[in-house]
């Protein structure tokens, strides 16, 4: 019987990858997680011997908790999560349960060195519009809801990134970054894990737009004309990175569950043009 402070995987699947998403606690021993390196998306991985000392900067956020199977680990971990304030479930059946569900993975070896606080710090060029707006929102949606971005002139990329141990994106000459017809977007998906049909979808659209592609998608017009617009709107490239989260979350969750809505006001209209 599930327990009362537990978590269905296709409850946190419909989760990921939204602003709602809560943190993913990942307690798997060490002897598991070698045997299959991969994270639960936008999850970090803590020692469940440690969890008074980690366990307060979770606060003010809910949690899931995900051992191998669902059970000791995480349901230990979680009450005591519970007992410093914080809200924590378990996911049901744990890691293999999500794995089984063939839900995404990313793969530990995919992600970049972290900082001494735990972030990914990737670093790209300034006066983002596409490419380098989309990406960021993939990372902090789906890889690491911590990530920092470092937003510097094109000619300081290749320096800032060894100055200050940042990993270089969407620039010339680097791992991630535009490959043959694709964008650096649709490079990320497929690198880290996550090639699902919405972000498949999601990623013609970024590509359409970000290559001067119009007819890849219908909407990369439209995503052209609002990423130009946002430009115009912010001087400060992390403000417009903020108002960018907004427009991904709103076309990813278009991409998943509204693609067949459509919208035709008033009917009576439409009714006397037929």
């Amino acid at each position: 019987m599930p327990s009362p402070n537990s978590m269905s995987v296709d409850k946190l699947a419909r989760l990921i990858g939204t602003p709602k998403q809560p943190v993913l606690v990942d307690v798997r021993i060490d002897e598991d997680f070698d045997a299959d390196p991969r994270l639960l998306p936008a999850s970090i991985r803590r020692s469940h011997r440690e969890v008074e000392a980690w366990a307060s900067a979770l606060a003010g956020r809910s949690a899931i908790v995900a051992c191998q199977k669902g059970l000791k680990l995480s349901e230990g971990v979680a009450a005591w999560l519970r007992h410093h304030g914080i809200q924590a479930d378990v996911l049901e059946g744990g890691f293999l349960a999500w794995a089984e569900a063939k839900l995404p993975l990313v793969p530990q070896a995919a992600l970049p060195p972290r900082d001494a606080r735990g972030r990914t710090v990737w670093v790209t060029r300034s006066r983002p519009k596409i490419d380098r707006i989309a990406c960021p929102w993939l990372i902090r949606r789906f890889v690491d809801p911590d990530a920092v971005f470092l937003f510097v002139a094109p000619s300081e990329v290749e320096a800032v990134a060894e100055r200050f141990g940042a990993t270089p994106f969407d620039c010339e000459g680097v791992f991630w970054s535009h490959r043959g017809e694709t964008c650096t977007f649709d490079v990320m998906v497929e690198e880290f894990g996550l090639g699902t049909q919405p972000l498949r979808h999601l990623g013609t659209i970024v590509r359409g737009a970000d290559t001067g592609r119009p007819d890849l998608a219908p909407e990369a017009a439209g995503l052209l004309a609002v990423s130009l617009g946002l430009s115009r709107m912010h001087g400060d490239d992390l403000a417009q990175l903020e108002a960018g989260m907004g427009l991904y979350d709103a076309l990813y969750r278009w991409c998943r569950d509204a693609t067949d809505e459509t919208h035709s006001w008033p009917a009576a209209h439409r009714a006397k043009t037929r």
